[in-house]
């Protein structure tokens, strides 16, 4: 988690002049308590009105609060939009953490703007076709782009021959129906477009080093755009 997520999330925690220990708070957060007492002097020192103290707990004062986003209405359809799009669409992670957006969204917008949100007429029906593991597999692909982590598959082709890959992942593309993965592929010793529907198995090896003429870069700039 990134030290400005880490920062928003102590503030929520604090919201509404709930006591709350550092242990309490290293926990919920997976960081050391360490961490939360740099956090929290951090906060201070840029203003936030938080009493306490290591060992005994914070407590931020009343009157105080995160100021409310102001999104326009475009921004807003934008949003909802997408999170809709991803809750259908997108991976099981990315739809829980779609789903979460959603949430936190309609929590920090003013009164007057929080109604558009369940007015945006953009919307995104599953069907039969997303039934399936290939879900769990684009957010296997897209940490594993992240974290440059080697993926060990089977992979069958448009005529249901399968073979064994073991696959260096750079990317994810969603074609309006289908997700596809943009990999280095160990076998053909080249770059690779893989459908998420036709992965028949996958399994997380170890990291790779991403080399001279097999990042993404060296994909765009090869025009390798083929399954």
């Amino acid at each position: 988690m990134r030290r400005a997520d880490r920062l928003f999330q102590i503030l929520q925690y604090l919201r509404g002049g709930r006591l709350i220990t550092a242990a309490q708070l290293a926990e919920r957060l997976e960081v050391t308590p360490r961490t939360i007492y740099r956090d929290v002097a951090h906060l201070i020192g840029s203003g936030v009105p938080i009493d306490g103290e290591a060992g005994v707990g914070y407590l931020m004062r009343e009157g105080y609060d995160l100021p409310p986003l102001m999104f326009t209405q475009e921004e807003i359809v934008a949003l909802v939009s997408g999170a809709r799009l991803l809750q259908s669409w997108g991976g099981t992670k990315m739809a829980a953490a779609a789903e979460e957006a959603l949430v936190k969204i309609d929590a920090v917008l003013p009164d007057a703007a929080r109604p558009l949100v369940g007015q945006v007429s953009v919307h995104a029906l599953e069907t039969p076709w997303h039934q399936g593991h290939w879900r769990d597999y684009l957010d296997c692909f897209e940490s594993a782009a992240q974290d440059h982590i080697r993926l060990q598959m089977s992979y069958r082709d448009e005529a249901g021959q399968e073979t064994a890959r073991v696959v260096r992942p750079l990317g994810v593309w969603f074609w309006g129906k289908v997700w596809t993965a943009v990999c280095w592929c160990e076998l053909r010793e080249g770059f690779r477009m893989f459908r998420l529907d036709r992965v028949a198995d996958l399994q997380e090896l170890d990291r790779f080093r991403p080399a001279k003429g097999q990042t993404l870069k060296d994909f765009y700039d090869s025009g390798c755009y083929r399954p």
